[in-house]
């Protein structure tokens, strides 16, 4: 097996006698790294240090894995307009988080002769989303009763800011200075 120390220095092909009786001088675990290597990659280091430099590696990569995450949106072909910019504001705000957004319009009953009016509603989403994120594909009819359509973050810096945010980070307007009453005129 070839052998690294613990500053992955390699010191060379042994036997796995060798290799144990070189760690435990040191006073180190041997710990096999690469099993499927030929031949075998050991390191001799401290076990709990290893154990907690492999958890950290993994925790950055999670870190960096955001950008594929899916949230989803669900609407439907007659939404309010409120409800329509509350659910706007979910998506930008999961896009603005580096999210990639799924929206969802299900047809129900009669709904399903008159697509073109949920069409309209993931294209409007679309058009109003756009500074914040990119459809990854037009919309398309999944089965007959869904419409969906993937929304992709743009880069960071071709992105608008946050409304959200922004409403947030600004300073409130105090309220105009009350004025002094007019005087009283006196009757001559």
């Amino acid at each position: 097996m070839r052998v690294l120390d613990e500053t992955k220095r390699q010191l060379g092909v042994m036997s796995l006698n060798e290799a144990l009786r070189l760690a435990m001088s040191k006073g180190l675990d041997l710990v096999e790294i690469a099993p499927n290597a030929t031949p075998s990659v050991c390191r001799i280091v401290d076990y709990g240090k290893f154990m907690y430099e492999e958890a950290k590696k993994g925790k950055d990569s999670q870190g960096r894995q955001s950008a594929s995450k899916m949230k989803e949106i669900q609407l439907s072909p007659t939404i309010d307009p409120h409800d329509f910019a509350i659910k706007l504001g979910h998506a930008l705000d999961f896009l603005c988080e580096d999210m990639k957004v799924r929206v969802k319009l299900r047809f129900r009953g009669r709904q399903k002769a008159h697509t073109e009016f949920g069409f309209e509603v993931v294209n409007r989403f679309i058009k109003e989303a756009a500074a914040w994120g990119q459809a990854d594909s037009p919309p398309k009819m999944v089965g007959d009763r869904d419409l969906n359509v993937v929304l992709s973050p743009l880069p960071r810096n071709k992105r608008a800011k946050n409304p959200r945010q922004a409403e947030t980070t600004e300073p409130p307007q105090s309220p105009e200075p009350p004025q002094p009453p007019p005087a009283p005129v006196s009757g001559s």
